[in-house]
């Protein structure tokens, strides 16, 4: 009985601390032929390409809903620009991929149906250069062009009185309700343990192999994946309290082997570090890490006195963050506009000058630079959404909101974009459009009924026929999707 539900618990945490394909898995030793398992795509009739897309969808509202997500346009677009670069030397890519970042000290990411993929702002923290990183994300995005999720929803249906698609429900469930989602499962899954962990394993093992070929394709260092392997294993070895990814998903050395083996495959070449990764490691380690903003303006002033020449501008970005955090502006801007006169295109710089002269009041100077920028890259998240910021706290509240309104016809589902644009419209007085994409983004989150209340306020101050004609069919459709997941769920 302990067992089971140990190994219940282990199937949940396979999503955030729930039902994902891990960063990294379960692995046991090698055959003795030492030949790695040829999957491809077996299992397709598991689940099909378009049920796939379909779960995933469902996926990412639960998700918007239950975890931390991190609404900063900066990193997410560093996470989906790093991603596209590797998913471009990606074979058997059937679907976009969608990246988003979850505020989590724990070092991990995963993987979901449908091309999703969650990063803790911990990996972030331990990984030391971008190639490191990238292997963990080239892993994942293997996971999900081999469908090792599919192939391990087939396995569980095969062994119990669950379908895929309750097995999906389950996983949904576990995400929103974690205590629900084991109560499920307990009563349902027929457990073969041994099976399913010889079947992770096959999916691990193949997912490292993948992920270093995409990795090197994408001009990445391929010894990254094996170093930051032993690194982490060597690390938390002995230790008491090891990351929750590794008392899932333990490293021995015949997995940190094969990658280091497989690296040695590839010719001896100079990888420069990543600038861009290293300021994204500052701005998470000051916003949203640990450290107060005493201690990071005294981490990045200790680390200017020892880091390399290369790495001297994340030091000095990471010092202007926290200068910035302390209201000490004016130190800050100094330095970030040194910075930007070396690199003037660079968003990290563009954002935090931002955000530095909204805090001096220096509207106008911010808005000039963002206009100049956001004409050189057009519906770019970064320079649209510090535009609108720019022009709402001057007051330009119709040119704002017509600018994020333009934005969001093309990215419906960016929630920082919608939640600046439902502020423009409650500052305009647009109460009837501000319920309905109030509606939207409580829809976005799989929050029902919050939606269809917002939806019945929208109704209530209405008085075009036409406004409550769509106001009555996004209520029918908001009610079909409830529907659909809670038949889903259960």
């Amino acid at each position: 009985m302990y067992f089971k539900k140990m190994y219940l618990k282990k199937i949940l945490r396979l999503t955030s601390t729930a039902l994902f394909v891990g960063a990294l898995g379960l692995v046991s030793s090698v055959q003795a032929n030492n030949k790695l398992p040829e999957i491809g795509t077996a299992g397709i009739t598991a689940l099909s390409i378009d049920q796939e897309r379909q779960y995933g969808a469902a996926f990412i509202k639960v998700a918007r809903g239950s975890f931390p997500m991190v609404s900063d346009p900066v990193l997410q677009e560093y996470i989906a620009e790093l991603g596209a670069k590797l998913i471009n030397q990606a074979d058997s890519v059937r679907f976009p991929f969608h990246f988003f970042l979850i505020k989590n000290d724990e070092i991990n990411a995963a993987a979901f149906l449908g091309g999703y993929v969650k990063v803790h702002t911990g990996l972030f923290l331990y990984a030391e250069s971008e190639a490191e990183f990238a292997s963990v994300i080239a892993h994942e995005i293997s996971h999900i062009t081999q469908r090792h999720l599919a192939r391990s929803l087939e396995a569980q249906a095969g062994n119990s009185q669950l379908t895929v698609a309750g097995l999906v429900g389950a996983v949904l469930l576990g995400i929103a309700n974690p205590v629900a989602g084991i109560a499920m499962l307990q009563t349902t899954v027929a457990i073969n343990a041994q099976s399913a962990i010889n079947y992770t394993r096959a999916n691990e093992f193949e997912a490292d192999r993948i992920g270093i070929q995409v990795m090197v394709k994408a001009g990445y260092d391929p010894t990254a994946m094996s170093t930051f392997f032993g690194k982490l294993s060597e690390q938390y070895r002995f230790s008491s309290t090891p990351p929750q990814m590794l008392i899932t998903h333990p490293l021995p050395t015949t997995r940190i082997t094969e990658a280091r083996d497989r690296a040695a495959l590839y010719p001896n070449r100079y990888y420069p570090p990543s600038l861009n990764y290293q300021l994204a490691k500052a701005r998470i380690q000051v916003r949203y890490g640990v450290l107060k903003p005493e201690e990071a303006l005294h981490f990045f002033q200790h680390q200017l006195k020892t880091t390399t020449f290369k790495l001297k501008d994340a030091a000095l970005y990471g010092q202007a963050l926290a200068l910035l955090q302390l209201d000490k502006n004016k130190q800050a801007k100094k330095i970030v506009v040194e910075l930007a006169n070396t690199q003037p295109n660079n968003l990290f710089y563009l954002d935090t000058l931002t955000d530095i002269d909204l805090a001096l009041k220096h509207n106008d100077e911010a808005i000039a630079r963002l206009q100049k920028a956001n004409n050189r890259y057009t519906n770019n998240p970064v320079t649209t959404i510090n535009l609108a910021v720019a022009l709402q706290q001057a007051k330009k509240y119709n040119q704002a909101k017509k600018l994020i309104r333009d934005y969001l016809r093309s990215n419906e589902t960016d929630m920082i974009a919608l939640s600046i644009y439902i502020d423009l419209l409650n500052q305009t007085d647009d109460k009837v459009i501000m319920y309905t994409q109030r509606a939207n983004m409580a829809q976005l989150s799989a929050n029902y009924p919050k939606a269809l209340n917002e939806l019945q306020s929208a109704r209530t101050l209405a008085t075009n026929s036409a406004d409550i004609a769509r106001i009555d069919a996004h209520m029918e459709q908001i009610e079909l999707e409830k529907q659909e997941m809670q038949a889903l769920q259960n």
